[in-house]
């Protein structure tokens, strides 16, 4: 009994780390896409494609900040119009891809090896069946 109480606190502790990178991530990301904003925004040149894929690209990670009431700026006002918005796309898009692409390549990984490891159960068990139990057609 301890150790399945064990198992489980070391499961909630390893999910609870997890949890903390992502928003420790995420506020970093907030962070430093406001410095850039700030910096940009000095330059009176209106946004283009490459600010907006950037901007676009780093969007999704500012959500936990939105959350908790800090005020990010995820889009730029002073744009050039439609290469702008092709470019923000574009990034939210990419970084889209590239979340789900990895978390179902890890997912099918993880499957993989978790049905090749049912398979060597399977085996396992009937190799250690006596003959006699193992019926035949």
């Amino acid at each position: 009994m301890a150790r399945m109480n064990a198992g489980w606190v070391c499961k909630l502790a390893r999910i609870a780390a997890r949890v903390v990178a992502v928003f420790l991530i995420a506020f970093v990301v907030g962070w430093l896409l406001n410095r850039i904003e700030a910096a940009l925004e000095k330059n009176q040149q209106p946004a283009g494609f490459g600010r907006g894929m950037l901007q676009g690209a780093l969007m999704p990670m500012s959500m936990p900040n939105l959350f908790v009431g800090h005020d990010i700026t995820i889009y730029s006002v002073n744009n050039t119009g439609v290469t702008y918005k092709l470019g923000y796309t574009a990034g939210v898009n990419l970084c889209g891809a590239l979340f789900f692409g990895l978390m179902f390549w890890r997912l099918t990984q993880w499957r993989g090896i978790k049905s090749s490891l049912k398979g060597e159960e399977a085996v396992t068990v009937a190799e250690q069946r006596p003959k006699s139990q193992i019926s035949r057609p």
